[in-house]
């Protein structure tokens, strides 16, 4: 059966004509048990939820899971942190009571100059984390800060605020991080980060695996302690998602990079469920019920990562995608390409093109999204214009035969969406433009070509896919598909199939991408060394090794 045969023409209507109607159902039938998990008893503004407990009677350290901050504007910045003196037990060790939190942010790490000081409310229907909102700070400094409940202070966290809105900022260093299975191995490479100059440190997704993890934490292999068998299943409720974020969180070497830099982040597929697509799962369940999933994890998410107020979850849908500025130097556009995707085309794996990947109903991004997209490119001022997203953007061949497979996942499945986000941002004359990207567990540099079948054409940007924290456990500088994938994709400058991270620097002249990577996972303690360095010129894109 050839590919033009096997779907119906009017398939991707039929799906989107279903999937509204199962929305639909959702928001009728089910939409009083949502409202009822996640709704009802939220806390407000100047509204007592639950009776309040004395900090001072809290007796073992409840900053277990460490302190975070995030989302840095010019005069702001949110801090974030979890109240669990015992994290893996369901209620994390506090009473269904809200707990006061006193919060400082200081110019220096002794807190001798403090710049803002206040208390907080970790409220038992939000897990007990805390999201503070810290304004009116000056623009482009270092702060630091620190979280007190009773008589346990965290430890000192160190952030920062964006430049002044206009101001001609000469430079940003940010680094690029994604992909962490807690069972592939260590996270090494956050040790190595939460030593690294920075300014930032962008996550574009997997920070959290459904997956069970068993009683020796997978290729962790302990042999020193057991991961408790609360944590040996899928996660499905809400309660699997707090319980799996603490697990991470507890982990000293994400704690110590949450510690040294403010994040940004996005999710994928794994906070929720592999490869799921708007409402629709991976397995066989009913729509309305995979929403049910859907709302849990994002709820988990919101109440784990440093998130400001409007990415909070409403049932199972939330705003992930937003836009954060570095002066005139840099606009980041923070794309979400799971929760309004068209479902996978042919079955969601790698596969022949067909039809359906250039069909201009198929969308990656949904239509709102990609207007507030090209929309926001339109009113950019910044020399460098930045997408951190999820998944591998430009075309990846996977194999050298006439017509090649692709990953029906990727933009690769969606390249009639593509085709209107690369003509969006010609349109609307970015001239530099780089993708961060995500998913693959590999570390890629391309050229984001106008026509990726044509090697001369206009290179419109550059796409940088900085490998995985320990997704794909060690791996190895040249896998398998190597030499295929390098001669299928003359586009693609470098790839390697280490873990690490990514170092991006920006200035008014040029961006370089520094490829660090650490040559196993499986065991603790690996060095850390850069892989290759990457340049691409204001004005004039295309990825040169240096």
């Amino acid at each position: 059966m050839t590919h033009d045969t096997r779907t119906s023409q009017h398939a991707p209507e039929l799906r989107a004509a279903a999937r509204h109607l199962h929305r639909r159902r959702f928001l009728t039938v089910t939409g009083a048990a949502v409202a009822l998990a996640f709704s009802v008893n939220l806390p407000t503004a100047g509204v007592a939820s639950a009776a309040e407990l004395d900090a001072a009677k809290i007796t073992e350290n409840p900053f277990t899971l460490g302190i975070a901050s995030g989302d840095p504007l010019p005069t702001s910045v949110l801090l974030w942190t979890r109240l669990a003196p015992t994290p893996y037990q369901p209620d994390g060790g506090l009473p269904a009571e809200r707990v006061r939190v006193h919060w400082e942010v200081a110019y220096d790490e002794k807190f001798r100059r403090i710049a803002r000081r206040g208390t907080a409310v970790a409220h038992p229907e939000f897990d007990h984390t805390v999201h503070v909102e810290v304004d009116h700070l000056g623009s482009d400094r270092v702060f630091y800060y620190r979280f007190r409940a009773g008589r346990w202070i965290s430890e000192t966290g160190r952030t920062r605020t964006a430049p002044a809105a206009g101001a001609r900022n000469r430079e940003l260093t940010f680094a690029g991080v994604s992909c962490q299975a807690y069972t592939d191995g260590y996270w090494t490479a956050y040790r190595h980060l939460a030593d690294e100059d920075v300014d930032a440190v962008f996550h574009f997704g997997d920070y959290l695996y459904e997956y069970a993890v068993n009683a020796v934490g997978g290729y962790r292999n302990y042999t020193d302690r057991t991961v408790p068998d609360i944590f040996n299943h899928e996660t499905m409720t809400l309660e699997d998602y707090r319980l799996r974020y603490a697990l991470y969180k507890t982990d000293p070497d994400l704690i110590a990079v949450h510690a040294a830099h403010p994040f940004v982040v996005t999710w994928d597929d794994h906070e929720v469920e592999d490869n799921y697509a708007d409402d629709i799962p991976q397995n066989d369940v009913p729509p309305e019920e995979f929403l049910l999933r859907r709302a849990a994890a994002y709820r988990a998410y919101w109440e784990n990562q440093p998130l400001r107020r409007p990415q909070l979850p409403v049932g199972p849908d939330a705003q992930l995608y937003r836009r954060l500025h570095w002066g005139r130097l840099a606009q980041f556009d923070i794309l979400d390409t799971r929760q309004y995707r068209s479902d996978q085309a042919y079955g969601d794996g790698l596969d022949l093109p067909g039809p359906d990947i250039d069909d201009p109903a198929r969308t990656i991004t949904g239509d709102e999204q990609e207007r507030w997209l090209i929309d926001g490119w339109h009113a950019s001022r910044a020399l460098w214009n930045v997408v951190p997203q999820q998944v591998n953007f430009s075309q990846r061949k996977l194999d050298v035969a006439p017509v090649a497979r692709l990953s029906m996942d990727a933009w690769d499945g969606y390249r009639a969406s593509r085709r209107r986000i690369l003509d969006g941002a010609k349109d609307a004359g970015v001239e530099n433009l780089m993708v961060l990207t995500g998913d693959v567990h590999v570390a890629y540099a391309y050229d984001i070509k106008d026509d990726f079948d044509d090697p001369d054409s206009r290179t419109l940007g550059t796409e940088i896919v900085p490998t995985s924290i320990s997704s794909g456990r060690d791996g190895a500088e040249h896998l398998p598909t190597w030499e295929t994938y390098t001669r299928a994709n003359p586009h693609m400058k470098f790839y390697d199939g280490r873990r690490g991270y990514g170092i991006i620097r920006l200035d008014r002249e040029q961006a370089r991408a520094d490829f660090r990577v650490v040559p196993y996972v499986t065991t603790p303690g690996a060095p850390v060394l850069t892989a290759a360095s990457f340049v691409t010129e204001v004005g004039n894109q295309g990825l040169r090794q240096v």
